[in-house]
C-alpha cells in the first residue's frame, strides 16, 4: 500500500563550502540565492541571482532556465535549497548542487 520507510534517492548533490566554492567558478555556473528579496539584500555570495523560493512563480521561474548549466543554490541553512534543488532534478535538471549547512557555512 504506502511505503512510508522508502527513502526517495536524492537528484542532486549536497557540497561542502570548499567543493560548492570550486564549483561555481566554472564558466557554465550559475548561482542561485533562493532565500527572500530581504535576506538576499543582508549579504550574498558572488555572482548569485536571487530566486525566492517561497516566491508564488518559483517554479515557472526555474522551469524557464536552460538545462544544459551547471546549478549552485544556497540559502541560509540549506534546507529550502535542498528543497528548490529537488524540484529542479524533477523538472530534468542534471547538474543541480547544494549547499550544505547554507551561508552560514560560507568561510569565504
Amino acid at each position: 500500500m504506502f511505503n512510508l520507510f522508502h527513502k526517495q534517492i536524492k537528484q542532486y548533490s549536497d557540497l561542502g563550502a570548499e567543493d560548492f566554492h570550486q564549483g561555481i567558478q566554472d564558466k557554465d555556473a550559475v548561482v542561485i540565492d533562493v532565500r527572500t528579496a530581504g535576506e538576499f539584500n543582508q549579504g550574498k555570495l558572488p555572482k548569485a541571482r536571487n530566486l525566492d523560493m517561497m516566491s508564488p512563480n518559483f517554479k515557472q521561474q526555474i522551469q524557464n532556465l536552460p538545462k544544459d548549466k551547471s546549478y549552485y543554490l544556497y540559502c541560509r541553512s540549506g534546507n529550502r535549497s535542498g528543497h528548490a534543488c529537488a524540484m529542479m532534478a524533477d523538472l530534468g535538471f542534471e547538474k543541480v548542487y547544494n549547499l550544505a549547512g547554507g551561508i552560514i557555512s560560507w568561510p569565504y
